[in-house]
């Protein structure tokens, strides 16, 4: 008789999917995606991957492939602070193709003088793309501060708007 694997022997999860800027790899509790982040090369994939894993995969493709403008994931911020939390939840509120600052979202969370830490909030959100920190910019406009570098950032943004953030000569 086969062993029926219970739900609770799958978790933590590690999945990997190659993209174009490099692999990223997935991980989950059973309540949602806990990390999505670039990794060198990919290791060891979890045996069974649950439907949340599979699909954060697949989303995943889609977004590169520019089929998917909205990711519908469960997402679980572990033990992250309340602001944290806070400040991720506000970023799922940046539309596809579109920036914000980090004063604008220190505003929506009601005190303009935490542009400071609303950016090292940013900066240690463990859910890259689809919780999308690379859609947050400096008030005067800039690409600034991105963990992966702003080439990733850039890349990015063009994928999501590549009117606006084509590199030069690319449009031609």
């Amino acid at each position: 008789m086969k062993e029926k694997t219970s739900i609770n022997q799958l978790y933590p999860v590690n999945a990997y999917q190659k993209t174009p800027i490099g692999w990223f790899k997935i991980k989950a509790s059973k309540l949602g995606i806990t990390r999505v982040n670039l990794v060198e090369e990919p290791g060891e994939e979890s045996k069974s991957l649950p439907d949340h894993v599979v699909a954060c995969k697949k989303q995943l493709d889609q977004y590169f492939k520019r089929e998917r403008s909205d990711f519908d994931l469960p997402l679980d911020y572990e033990d992250a602070t309340d602001f944290h939390k806070n400040v991720w939840d506000k970023l799922l509120d940046i539309p596809y193709g579109q920036t914000s600052s980090y004063a604008m979202i220190a505003e929506k969370l009601g005190d303009a003088n935490k542009v400071r830490a609303v950016g090292q909030a940013n900066r240690r959100n463990p859910i890259a793309i689809i919780v999308p920190c690379h859609r947050v910019i400096a008030k005067n406009g800039d690409l600034q501060g991105y963990f992966y570098g702003l080439d990733v950032k850039r890349k990015l943004l063009e994928i999501e708007n590549p009117m606006s953030f084509a590199e030069q000569g690319k449009l031609f």
